[in-house]
């Protein structure tokens, strides 16, 4: 599984992504020009010490990233414009899940080579989610469904065990 952002546009969102490709052990790709330098203290602050933890491989352009891509695995991006709903969409565990630009997505030729083009349902009314929370959703769910999640030692406890003491006082 990896995870690709096409030229992003905001630090705190790509530092949330490669700390989260960090924590799950998903490699990610950056599609350059970056809106941002990528020693962006913002980067830093957002993705803390995981970005070392990361597997992150840069592409200088689209054209060089699909040059070095490996053509077994499918490329399937997250859009608005999606055709199938996330939920429905059956994942393999060798694809590569593709964000768009904060500001616009991705360009066309983007759209027609993805093998794939998946939609977060949203409620009526609710135009998009931000781009590090559809990532998070994403990949989530492509792991879930490819028994990729990593497996906890047993030494850890849930947020939701050690926060239900607070809760309680």
């Amino acid at each position: 599984m990896r995870l690709a952002l096409f030229e992003p546009d905001i630090p705190q969102n790509t530092g949330t992504l490669l700390r989260l490709a960090a924590c799950f052990g998903v490699a990610v790709d950056i599609i350059e020009p970056c809106g941002f330098l990528w020693d962006d203290r913002r980067l830093k602050r957002a993705a803390l010490d995981y970005v070392a933890q990361a597997s992150v491989a840069r592409h200088a352009s689209w054209r060089r990233f699909i040059a070095g891509r490996d053509p077994a695995s499918r490329l399937v991006l997250l859009t608005t414009r999606g055709a199938v709903p996330l939920h429905e969409f059956a994942f393999a565990a060798d694809d590569t899940l593709m964000l768009g630009r904060e500001t616009a997505g991705v360009p066309d030729f983007v759209h027609e080579a993805a093998a794939a083009r998946v939609v977060i349902p949203l409620r009526p009314g609710a135009r998009s989610l931000n781009v590090a929370v559809s990532g998070a959703i994403a990949v989530a769910e492509a792991l879930r469904q490819t028994g990729q999640f990593p497996q906890p030692s047993g030494d850890e406890f849930s947020i939701a065990e050690r926060s239900s003491d607070r809760c309680n006082d």
